[in-house]
């Protein structure tokens, strides 16, 4: 692994900065691959003296992913969107490094997709996941695919989007209350990555799907939020007919939800039955409470003495 080059495109993102952690941490030299360089300059001080480059590269320009590619001997595809040009990003721009990865005759190949990647299924970022993955195979056979649950870790978007809503309301409104969730580790989603990028004989040519030891249920989800942020809101778990017009004006700046994300919400987000994960890596999947409670300590109401505090008030009574 040592030396090892790997191109990394959307490595400034939430999941690309521990990725280029593991990736370093094993020997491997990283090179950013970013519309704007500037928005992973931020990684500098990760790794050592000459494990990062920082090339301009847009997925959307085939000519600039082939520059990008150039000299690596692997290459990992992290660019993802919920935004309006899902095809131009999940499918466009997977064919587009796919293609640059084979002509460039790189060893390994490394597409980050997503649980529920289908490209007959009903929510637009199913359907563009599950045609990149198509795209991705056709272009270079030997590709890895991964296909992470949510991803949770410090920076994240789940867990700290639902801890704040407390923070804001007295009462949660709680749509799909039933729906199961299986949030993998950021952490351990990085190191799945590194190994798939750096040991292709092992890896390459799989689908692996990537979840944590836990599925709570949404609903149980944010009564766990609660509890370890010392809120008590109260939670209103609203009918489906509900949750579908709230989804509907979800074109509304400020909307909770896009009518997509509520089509995505009608199935369960976990690992599916049989499918390989995270120990085929050797990965042992690390709980949200073994973690999580060191970040989300800042949404307590005393902050970091809550614990204390509440221990002092059982001693007194």
């Amino acid at each position: 692994m040592r030396d090892r080059l790997v191109t990394l495109f959307g490595g400034s993102g939430f999941i690309g900065r521990y990725a280029a952690q593991a990736l370093m941490r094993s020997g491997a030299r990283v090179r950013f691959a970013e519309r704007d360089p500037r928005r992973a300059f931020h990684l500098k001080l990760l790794g050592g003296l000459g494990q990062k480059q920082f090339v301009a590269a847009d997925i959307t320009r085939p000519d600039t992913v082939a520059a990008a590619v150039e000299g690596a001997d692997s290459v990992v595809n992290l660019v993802g969107t919920f935004g309006r040009d899902m095809n131009a990003v999940h499918v466009d721009g997977a064919r587009a490094i796919a293609e640059a990865a084979a002509a460039a005759g790189v060893a390994a190949l490394v597409h980050v997709s997503a649980i529920g990647a289908d490209a007959a299924g009903a929510a637009r970022y199913a359907q563009s996941k599950g045609a990149g993955e198509d795209a991705v195979r056709a272009a270079f056979p030997n590709a890895t695919i991964l296909r992470p649950s949510t991803v949770f870790g410090q920076e994240d978007q789940f867990l700290n989007r639902f801890a704040a809503m407390m923070t804001k309301t007295p009462v949660v409104p709680v749509l799909r209350p039933g729906v199961r969730f299986q949030p993998v580790f950021v952490g351990d989603v990085a190191e799945a990555i590194a190994l798939a990028a750096t040991q292709p004989d092992r890896f390459g040519g799989q689908v692996f799907e990537l979840g944590g030891p836990d599925t709570p249920t949404m609903a149980e989800l944010l009564r766990w939020l609660a509890a370890e942020t010392n809120r008590t809101p109260s939670f209103v778990e609203l009918p489906d007919f509900a949750g579908s017009l709230i989804a509907s004006a979800g074109f509304l700046p400020g909307a909770p939800i896009t009518r997509d994300q509520w089509l995505m919400l009608q199935r369960d987000n976990v690992v599916a039955a049989g499918a390989a994960g995270l120990e085929a890596f050797g990965i042992e999947p690390t709980p949200m409470a073994s973690v999580a409670p060191a970040w989300l300590v800042r949404y307590r109401r005393q902050g970091r003495f809550a614990r204390r505090a509440a221990t002092t008030q059982d001693a007194s009574a």
